[in-house]
C-alpha cells in the first residue's frame, strides 16, 4: 500500500527543515562577494565612469573574453540591455520584430519602448524555444530583426535562425537573460547575434545583488551606440574628459560599481557551478523519466543547458489515465507535489499576445500600432498551438536548484514524485470532478471585463 498522500491527510514526503538556505539559497554568497563590493567603496569608483578602472570595466573586460567577443557594455539592467540593443540597430519605427509566444514579458517590452511592433511566432514543442519554420512564416517586408530567447537556459536552434536572418537580411538579437555560461557548438551564447542582451537580475545563473545587465557585439559601431545611449548620449569613453554633450536622446541606464563587482565574483564561479547543477538536474531528471507521462526537458546534442528553469509536462494517458484532461491533471499534480514539499509552479499562464497589454496595445499612448501607414494588428493566441499546449500541460521547478548544493533535495523531491505518481488512481477522481479552466482564462476573462 502506497503512502497517503499529503493533500489526503497523509505525512509529507520533503519536510521543511530539508529545504535548507544551505541547498537552496541563491545567490551564494561568499567572502569573494563581500570583498569585490568593498572594494568598491576603498577604490571610490561607483559607476561606468570609472575610466577603465573600476569595476564596471572590469566585468565588462571579464564578460567579452568569457563569451569570446570583442565588445561588452555592462547597463542597469536586463530589459535595459534588449532595449538598447535594439536601439543600437536604429530599426525605423514601426518596424517589425519576431519575438517567441512563449517567454517572458521582458522580451517583448524593449519591443514596444523602441516603437517597433512585435510579432509573435510559436515555438518548437520539443525545446520550447522559437520555431525557425514559424519565424519564416512570420516574415513580412516590415520584419527588421529576430529575437532568439533561450528559454529557461537551453540555446535556440542558432544555425537556423543565423541563416534564417541572412537570407532575409535581417538582424538577429540574442536574448541570453536566462542562458548564462550556455554553449551551442561549443561557442558560448550571447557571441552569435549581431548583437545581444543578458541579465544579471538576483535570480539569474549569473547574478548580481539586484539588477544588471550586459550587451555584447563584435561590432565596434553598434557597440558605441549602446555607450551611448547608456547616459544621456554622452561619450564617457575612458580617457576622455567629460564634456556634457548628448550627441543621442537616451536616457540614464549605467550599471553600478557595487553590482558589477559582485558578478565578477560570481563569475569566477559560474562553470564550477553550472557543472555541479548539471550533475544534480540531471540525477533529478533521470528519475523523473522513469515515471510514466513525464515529459523531461530534452538538450540535443550540440549544446548545453543552463537548467536556469526546468519545465516538466505531463501527460494524463500516458499516465494510465486516458479520461482525465491534461490541464486538470497538471492543476491537481500542481496540488499534490506542493503538499508533498515540491515548489512546483506554473512559468507563463498566457501566452505574450494575451497579456492584457497587448490584447488592448496598450502602449506608449497606444503606440507603435497608431503609427501612420502601420499595418493593422490582432494578436491572438490560438495562432499559436504550441505555446498553449505547454502552459496547459506543465509546470517548472525555479531558482531551488540552482544553488550547487541542491543535488540531494533534488533527489528528495524525486522522491516526492514517486509517491504521487504511486497515488495517482486517488487523484483521479479529484482530477475528474474539477470545474477545470485553462490558465489563460482568468487573463482572457479579465480583459472582456475591463
Amino acid at each position: 500500500m502506497a503512502d497517503r498522500l499529503a493533500m489526503l491527510g497523509g505525512k509529507r514526503e520533503v519536510a521543511k527543515s530539508e529545504n535548507t538556505k544551505e541547498r537552496t539559497g541563491w545567490p551564494v554568497v561568499t567572502e569573494a562577494e563581500r570583498e569585490a563590493v568593498l572594494g568598491v567603496f576603498d577604490a571610490g569608483l561607483y559607476t561606468s565612469n570609472d575610466g577603465g578602472r573600476g569595476a564596471v570595466s572590469g566585468l565588462q573586460r571579464d564578460w567579452a573574453d568569457y563569451t569570446g567577443v570583442r565588445y561588452c557594455a555592462a547597463v542597469a539592467n536586463g530589459t535595459a540591455a534588449l532595449e538598447l540593443s535594439l536601439a543600437a540597430l536604429g530599426l525605423e519605427p514601426g518596424a517589425e520584430v519576431l519575438v517567441p509566444a512563449l517567454t517572458f514579458i521582458g522580451s517583448a517590452i524593449p519591443v514596444v519602448q523602441r516603437l517597433l511592433v512585435p510579432v509573435f511566432v510559436d515555438v518548437d514543442p520539443v525545446t520550447y524555444t522559437v520555431d525557425p519554420a514559424a519565424a519564416e512564416a512570420a516574415i513580412t517586408p516590415r520584419t527588421r530583426a529576430i529575437i532568439a530567447v533561450h528559454l529557461h537556459g537551453l540555446p535556440c536552434d542558432l544555425t537556423a535562425l543565423r541563416a534564417l536572418a541572412d537570407k532575409h537580411g535581417l538582424h538577429l538579437v540574442e536574448d541570453a537573460a536566462q542562458a548564462q555560461g550556455a554553449e551551442y557548438r561549443g561557442r558560448k551564447v550571447a557571441s552569435f547575434g549581431d548583437i545581444n542582451a543578458i541579465s544579471l537580475n538576483v535570480v539569474k545563473n549569473l547574478p548580481t545583488c539586484g539588477e544588471g545587465g550586459l550587451v555584447t557585439t563584435d561590432d565596434e559601431e553598434l557597440h558605441e551606440r549602446v555607450v551611448l545611449h547608456r547616459q544621456f548620449g554622452e561619450d564617457l569613453r575612458a580617457g576622455k574628459d567629460r564634456d556634457y554633450i548628448s550627441r543621442v536622446l537616451a536616457g540614464n541606464e549605467k550599471l553600478s560599481g557595487v553590482q558589477a563587482a559582485f558578478t565578477r565574483a560570481q563569475l569566477s564561479t559560474l562553470d564550477a557551478n553550472q557543472a555541479a547543477r548539471d550533475r544534480g538536474v540531471r540525477a533529478f531528471l533521470d528519475r523523473l523519466a522513469q515515471l510514466p507521462g513525464i515529459t523531461t526537458p530534452h538538450c540535443p546534442a550540440d549544446r548545453t543547458h543552463a537548467w536556469h528553469i526546468l519545465r516538466l509536462r505531463f501527460d494524463p494517458a500516458a499516465a494510465g489515465l486516458p479520461d482525465v484532461h491534461p490541464g486538470a491533471f497538471r492543476a491537481v499534480l500542481a496540488r499534490a507535489l506542493k503538499a508533498e514539499g515540491v515548489p512546483v509552479q506554473p512559468y507563463q499562464v498566457v501566452p505574450l499576445p494575451g497579456q492584457q497589454a497587448f490584447q488592448r496595445l496598450a502602449g506608449l499612448g497606444g503606440y507603435p500600432w497608431r503609427l501612420p501607414g502601420a499595418a493593422p494588428v490582432s494578436y491572438r493566441i490560438d495562432d499559436h498551438p504550441v505555446s498553449l499546449a505547454v502552459i496547459e500541460d506543465s509546470l517548472t521547478l525555479q531558482r531551488v536548484h540552482l544553488n550547487p548544493a541542491s543535488a540531494p533535495l533534488l533527489l528528495r523531491f524525486a522522491d516526492a514524485f514517486a509517491k504521487v505518481w504511486a497515488n495517482l488512481d486517488s487523484l483521479a477522481p479529484v482530477a475528474r470532478s474539477m470545474d477545470y479552466r485553462p490558465p489563460w482564462h482568468a487573463a482572457m476573462t479579465m480583459e472582456a471585463s475591463a
